[in-house]
């Protein structure tokens, strides 16, 4: 079929006037698609080349004999790392090839200088020679003769074994035609750089999911004699999850087509070097339901705790040719900035947390012992969460059945119990504020009496968020807004690979492998649920 481009004005002749009309129709919405398309890739490039400005602001302006050496180290390692994947970004924007920086750079002259690989490191060998190796000219066809070759070495990693891939490209050449041809190099993550993709991916593994700072895995990787900066290892992370962002929207947009959403926060201590301290920061986590077949989290690093970041995150459009606010069932606890999130797009439920009320008769009968109103309110909760666990394993169509049959009693006779109870206690005390939590939520608290696919509770979310809690004990604090951005994107997809049964190494490693040449419109295949070994 003939491109609307191409169409001449004898082509358009002796078609009906409604033909010609859908035609330029046509013509005209693929230009105002490309041209938002290219407006959108100008705010880009314009956006990252301002954030890179601002990096070397920041580098320059930050306080750092104020900071501690931890702090220090944090943030020599963050703008390695910020400035890798900014380079990435813009590169990737621009269209470019990604080159490793020049010796001429300015930058680079304060960064370690590359190595010779060490020669007691297995190497292992790829030989690519042309599949044909007579001469292409025409009219010729005769033998080429092979004339030398090029080698590449680049380091990569097997648990507790560095070892060298030789990549050998054989150069064959006809003496009579002046004629070479030698096989071209495959792309990589890091072109041109020491790295090869599984020792990138061991980095960031380390990193994200084992939260091994980059001066330990330094110290680690100087045992086997291989000397990697930390510098070199934010450089190398840092870039990875450059190359990961296109997987990360993806990733985004299939947790967002879910009806019922998991949401929940936590702080994340983060450097702020124009003052010499931390200050906090929060990662959201958004999961799909508790009952879907397809599992799937997506985290979002925030200055702040306030509604305007799920409120920008749910209604975010990362496609230039359009896309939906998100609209469902959102399971959340009562913090009251949902409050804003539920009225700001018409059509989304509020459902409530059955586990954020027992914990505050919990808490109550862990202040005053002999509380008889939380030891029977926690008796009452328990019989609900008894039933719950039986249902887990019924369709939602059986579930939402068996919660009318036997456990709406349950939820009836409580609500009646909570009410008579918060009549006898005075307003103002710790029993009150335990009982008016449940009252006041009742509605959402019973919201999955209403719909089989919705939990009882939060504690889906709250288990997919656990992992950044417990990094935080090993790195402390992110090292600036970009670096807990980055780590939402990697932590996105290795934890959603974990929840749909995949070694997180293993997922990353055949990813980052095939990223460079995969087509982006099919880059839903690569996402954690879809995701099948390449071999």
């Amino acid at each position: 079929m003939q491109e609307l481009h191409d169409l001449k004005d004898e082509d358009l002749r002796g078609l009906a006037p409604e033909t010609v009309a859908a035609l330029a129709h046509q013509m005209l919405q693929r230009l105002r698609r490309q041209d938002g398309e290219i407006k959108f890739k100008d705010a880009k490039i314009e956006k990252i080349t301002f954030q890179l400005a601002q990096l070397k602001a920041w580098k320059f302006g930050a306080k750092t004999e104020s900071m501690s050496a931890e702090q220090k180290r944090l943030f020599e390692e963050t703008l390695a790392e910020d400035e890798a994947s900014l380079q990435a970004q813009l590169e990737q924007a621009r269209g470019q090839a990604s080159t490793p920086p020049t010796a001429d750079d300015d930058n680079n002259k304060r960064k370690p200088r590359r190595q010779p690989l060490p020669d007691h490191l297995r190497r292992v060998e790829h030989h690519h020679e042309p599949d044909d190796t007579n001469c292409p000219s025409p009219g010729c066809g005769k033998p080429m003769k092979r004339v030398g070759e090029d080698v590449s070495e680049r380091l990569d990693i097997i648990p507790a074994e560095f070892f060298v891939h030789r990549h050998i490209y054989g150069k064959w050449a006809c003496r009579c035609c002046q004629c070479l041809v030698q096989e071209a190099a495959a792309p990589q993550i890091i072109d041109g750089g020491m790295p090869a993709t599984g020792l990138v991916v061991h980095t960031m593994i380390s990193r994200f999911v084992d939260h091994v700072p980059y001066y330990r895995q330094e110290a680690i990787n100087a045992r086997s004699g291989v000397h990697t900066p930390r510098s070199t290892l934010a450089s190398w992370s840092g870039r990875g999850g450059a190359a990961l962002e296109p997987l990360f929207a993806a990733q985004k947009r299939f947790v967002l087509s879910t009806r019922v959403l998991h949401a929940d926060e936590t702080p994340v201590p983060m450097l702020d070097p124009g003052a010499g301290k931390t200050k906090r920061a929060y990662v959201w986590a958004y999961a799909r339901g508790a009952f879907d077949a397809v599992p799937g989290v997506v985290y979002d690093f925030c200055l702040g705790r306030g509604s305007q970041y799920p409120i920008a995150f749910l209604g975010a459009d990362d496609d230039p040719t359009g896309g939906r606010v998100w609209s469902g069932t959102l399971v959340r606890d009562e913090y009251k900035a949902y409050e804003q999130v539920m009225m700001a797009e018409h059509g989304r439920i509020a459902a409530g947390c059955l586990a954020h009320a027992r914990r505050k008769f919990d808490e109550l009968l862990r202040e005053n012992g002999k509380s008889a109103v939380a030891t029977e309110a926690l008796q009452r909760i328990a019989r609900i969460y008894r039933i719950e666990r039986e249902l887990a394993t019924l369709t939602n169509q059986e579930r939402l059945a068996r919660r009318t049959a036997v456990t709406q009693p349950l939820w009836e006779e409580l609500h009646k119990w909570l009410r008579l109870e918060r009549a006898r206690v005075h307003d103002g005390s710790a029993t009150a504020k335990a009982l008016n939590y449940s009252l006041n939520a009742w509605e959402a608290l019973t919201r999955n009496l209403l719909d089989g696919e919705v939990n009882v509770d939060n504690n889906h979310c709250e288990n997919l968020i656990r992992p950044w809690a417990l990094g935080r004990k090993a790195w402390l604090f992110a090292g600036s807004e970009l670096a807990g951005q980055r780590a939402a994107i990697v932590m996105s997809l290795v934890q959603s690979a974990k929840i749909n049964g995949h070694d997180p190494h293993a997922y990353l490693n055949d990813v980052l492998t095939r990223l460079p040449t995969h087509l982006n419109s099919r880059i839903d295949e690569l996402l954690p649920h879809n995701w099948r070994p390449s071999r």
